[in-house]
C-alpha cells in the first residue's frame, strides 16, 4: 500500500522516525481498527490514532452527548447535547484526515453483535466505562483471535493493557465483574484530563503494535495514579482456570 505524496508531508514526522519509517506508515494506513467506546477515552483515543493515518476507523458507541460529557469528551461541543457520538466522531476524524475511512456504528455493543461488529479488524480498542461491557469485547476478541488493548479510567486511576491470546482481559479481571450493576465513572467520578491521558497511552500502545515497535506490550498492564502522579508496569500472568482463554 502505497503512500500520496500528500500523505508524505502529512505524515513526515512519523516517516522520518527510525522506529516507523515509510514501511511503518504503511501498516498503518492498511490497518483496519475498532474502537469501541467514543466517550472520554475516545475523545483522546480516536483523533490520534487518525492523526497517525489509521486506514479505517470503525466506531462503536450507542450514546448520545450529554451536558455532563464535555468536561472530559473534547470531540463535542455544547451545540451538539443529544446527538449520537458515533456520527459525530466520524465527522471529526473526517474533517481531520481525509484519508482516513470511517465507519460509525451507533448501537450498543453486546454479546449479540459483538462478533459482527469487530470481525474482521486487525486491532480492537476498547474505552468502555463499565466492566460487563468490556467482558464481551475482550471474549470476542479472543474468539476472533484479534488482539486488543483495553483502557480504563475512574477517578485518578488509570489502566492500559495489550492482549493477544493469552492471557487474556478475563485472566486479569475474572468472572466478577459480568454484571451491568457494576460501577461507572457516573457513580465514582473521574478527572477530566485523566481520561486524556488513559486514552492517549492506549493510542500509542496501539500505533506501537500496528507498527512493531519493540519490545512487544502484550501481556503488561500499564497503571497510572493521577493523584500521585506515578506510573508502573506489571506483567499479567495467565489463568490456567480461565474460562475463554484457558490460560
Amino acid at each position: 500500500m502505497t503512500l500520496t505524496d500528500e500523505e508524505l508531508d502529512r505524515y513526515a514526522r512519523h516517516i522520518v522516525l527510525p522506529q516507523v519509517g515509510g514501511a511503518g506508515q504503511q501498516r498503518l494506513k492498511a490497518a483496519r481498527v475498532a474502537v469501541v467506546g467514543a466517550g472520554g477515552i475516545g475523545s483522546a483515543l480516536i483523533p490520534a490514532l487518525a492523526g497517525a493515518g489509521v486506514g479505517r476507523l470503525t466506531i462503536i458507541d450507542g450514546d448520545t452527548v450529554d451536558l455532563s460529557n464535555l468536561q472530559r469528551q473534547p470531540l463535542y461541543r455544547s451545540d451538539q447535547i443529544g446527538r449520537g457520538k458515533a456520527v459525530l466522531a466520524g465527522q471529526f476524524v473526517n474533517a481531520l484526515n481525509p484519508f482516513v475511512e470511517t465507519i460509525p456504528i451507533a448501537c450498543r455493543i453486546d454479546a449479540a453483535n459483538a462478533a459482527d461488529f469487530l470481525a474482521g479488524h486487525d486491532l480492537i480498542i476498547d474505552g468502555t466505562d463499565n466492566f460487563a461491557t468490556r467482558l464481551i469485547v475482550s471474549d470476542t476478541a479472543v474468539a476472533l483471535g484479534i488482539p486488543l488493548v483495553s483502557a480504563a479510567a475512574a477517578q485518578f486511576q488509570g489502566q492500559v493493557g495489550l492482549f493477544r491470546g493469552k492471557p487474556c482481559y478475563r485472566c486479569f479481571v475474572g468472572d466478577a465483574f459480568d454484571a451491568d450493576d457494576c460501577d461507572t465513572c457516573a457513580e465514582q467520578g473521574v478527572m477530566g484530563a485523566m481520561v486524556g491521558t488513559v486514552g492517549q497511552f492506549a493510542a500509542l500502545v496501539a500505533i506501537r503494535a500496528i507498527v512493531g515497535i519493540e519490545p512487544d506490550a502484550a501481556g503488561k498492564l500499564y497503571l497510572f495514579d493521577g493523584a500521585g502522579l506515578e506510573w508502573r508496569t506489571m506483567r499479567l500472568p495467565p489463568d490456567p482456570d480461565c474460562r475463554i482463554c484457558n490460560g
